[in-house]
């Protein structure tokens, strides 16, 4: 049996990002007083380096084309993502506000101190959930890394909502989904589809197929709003088993064709997702 992976010396530089400080990592914890990465701080870099690299056109975008743009991350956590897109990008362009999202007061607190220690004064972090968040009524790009089952439709929203011109989700954890499922397949007065309904009949299928739904109607959703959507993979399946990234970008109005395919979709299966019913009100 064979030891977990640790990674150190010259080694660690090769997991770097160019502009990326050791010094920034062990601030957050991510990397050892010494300079090593154990597996899971591997793994997590991994993760957050490559979405920063998947963002990095985007990011580069709203450089270019505004004076001050906002990036919001929604529900930030430690806000790994938003402390590297900041050293990478901001800091760099010397312009540009990230605003982060976190209702767990304790990491906010924590972000916030370690912001101020770094000199990161454009960073700002906000202690709420994210339907209750208030970022600047302009925002130019939202993320979302993991964020946990209908937290992510709540990123999404907030996105539509402030007009962002990008978006970046990494779902994580879709349950609600599976329950409309099991809910909708009770009911006598609008059954789902005959023809879908046998893949959700089992308890392990409904949530395998929630789980793919939810990401249907997320990416369907985005495109009814006006947004071309890009599905993709985040990272290899030994980093994260939560590796289904959507990005987005703004490019029309809104596309009435996607919105009654959506609305068809959702018929069939019987369900009207949180992401649904609040972008689109019966």
């Amino acid at each position: 049996m064979t030891g977990r992976r640790q990674v150190q010396g010259e080694a660690v530089g090769r997991e770097l990002l160019p502009g990326q400080t050791p010094e920034l990592l062990k601030a957050l914890h991510i990397m050892t007083r010494d300079g090593r990465l154990n597996a899971d701080a591997l793994r997590k870099l991994k993760q957050v380096n490559h979405l920063a690299r998947l963002l990095a056109p985007a990011v580069d975008d709203v450089l270019q084309r505004f004076g001050d743009p906002v990036l919001v991350d929604c529900g930030a956590g430690k806000s790994y993502l938003g402390f590297v897109l900041y050293q990478l990008f901001l800091e760099p362009a010397a312009k540009g506000a990230l605003h982060a999202v976190e209702p767990r007061p304790e990491l906010t607190a924590a972000a916030r101190a370690l912001a101020a220690k770094l000199g990161f004064g454009r960073m700002t972090f906000e202690e709420a959930s994210l339907e209750a968040a208030a970022p600047p009524a302009r925002v130019h790009l939202v993320t979302a890394l993991h964020a946990c089952d209908t937290a992510t439709d709540d990123a999404l929203a907030l996105a539509v909502k402030h007009n962002a011109d990008h978006v970046a989700v990494v779902p994580c954890c879709q349950a609600e989904v599976a329950r409309l499922l099991h809910e909708a397949s009770q009911r006598r007065d609008a059954p789902p589809s005959p023809v879908l309904a046998p893949l959700f009949h089992h308890a392990w299928h409904r949530r395998e197929f929630g789980s793919h739904l939810t990401n249907v109607v997320r990416a369907l959703a985005l495109t009814a709003c006006g947004y071309s959507v890009t599905v993709t993979e985040l990272a290899g399946w030994e980093h994260s088993l939560k590796n289904e990234l959507i990005l987005a970008r703004k490019t029309r109005g809104r596309d009435e064709g996607a919105r009654q395919e959506l609305e068809a979709l959702c018929a069939a299966a019987g369900v009207r997702p949180k992401l649904v019913r609040a972008l689109f009100p019966a």
